[in-house]
């Protein structure tokens, strides 16, 4: 049976944590994966509206009696009441991203609340550590959305090293068996995954993502700045954003200045195509596992093949390179 430390901390069965996408990561996704022995997490949305948080777990209360978590976009502004809320509620555990976590991390603490830090650099992940949290989670850039530069195998293997014994988790192009097998022999505990679970039928946003999602191969995604220029989306600006390629990468990116020039007409030009689900200008967030999709499933299924390919691969493989059989 896969069991790791992240199990025992998170009182769960699996070590399979769904990844909080702003707005899109809600109830019925995250009731999905706890159901099925993971750890579902609600995605806060970017503009934090901490009454539809609050309904979002009630409605995951009602659908599991399993644990699961709230993450934030903590570069946000006019966050604070949301996380709030989220303290209020007593969920499992709680995530922050893009900013430092150290003020969030004694309140939730105090509540009973696990602190999850998801960093994209060793000085954030050194940072966390610091600050105290119980787990950091280690994104590397084949992660779909909002991340950074380095790349997931040798950012959670550096993770673990300064972690002083904190359980890490592993983000970042993991879609399958074969992508949780790798991180866990690394040293992380767990994995945490977004785009696998895009193609799922309890993901919360449009059906014309799912399907993008499903047609697109790793060779699609691209690391961009243009859509968070033209809306002024509050993350760092070490921090990209990995989406399908379309037309409208293709015409602006690498244009920063052109495109802060025409801030408001191409955000206009990108809400109208988001209303239409038109994709050839629309953002599809996707990461590298995109190309390890297709076809679009229940959740709970997709946790439970996941842990059937590791389970299987963690046992057959060792014998097949360090003894020669199968």
């Amino acid at each position: 049976m896969l069991h790791t430390r992240i199990c025992d901390l998170l009182g769960i069965e699996h070590p399979i944590i769904s990844a909080p996408m702003a707005g899109t990561a809600t109830a019925e996704l995250a009731a999905a994966v706890s159901n099925a022995g993971g750890f579902g997490m609600i995605g806060s949305r970017g503009q934090p509206d901490p009454e539809w948080l609050r309904e979002q777990i009630y409605t995951t209360r009602e659908l599991t009696d399993r644990p699961f978590g709230v993450g934030f976009i903590s570069s946000a502004p006019r966050m604070e009441r949301a996380v709030e809320v989220a303290i209020e509620e007593k969920v499992a555990a709680i995530s922050h991203s893009f900013a430092d976590v150290t003020p969030y991390v004694s309140a939730a603490q105090a509540a009973g609340i696990k602190v999850l830090a998801q960093v994209q650099t060793v000085a954030l992940a050194e940072s966390a550590a610091l600050a105290g949290v119980d787990v950091i989670t280690a994104q590397g850039t084949e992660a779909g959305g909002h991340t950074g530069h380095n790349g997931t195998l040798p950012l959670v293997a550096a993770v673990i090293d300064i972690a002083g014994g904190i359980p890490v988790l592993a983000s970042g192009g993991i879609g399958d068996g074969r992508g949780l097998a790798a991180v866990l022999m690394l040293g992380a505990e767990g994995a945490w995954i977004g785009t696998r679970f895009v193609a799922s039928l309890e993901w919360g946003g449009p059906d014309w993502v799912r399907q993008k999602v499903t047609e697109a191969s790793i060779d699609d995604t691209l690391l961009t700045r243009v859509y968070d220029l033209a809306g002024a989306a509050p993350f760092p600006p070490e921090i990209g954003h990995r989406v399908l390629r379309n037309d409208f990468t293709d015409t602006w990116h690498g244009r920063d200045q052109e495109i802060i020039a025409r801030r408001q007409e191409l955000q206009d030009q990108i809400d109208a195509a988001g209303r239409a689900g038109d994709t050839r200008i629309a953002s599809v967030n996707a990461g590298g596992a995109t190309g390890l999709i297709d076809r679009v499933e229940p959740a709970g299924d997709i946790v439970r093949r996941i842990v059937a390919e590791t389970e299987a691969i963690l046992r057959s493989r060792p014998g097949q390179v360090l003894g020669g059989k199968d």
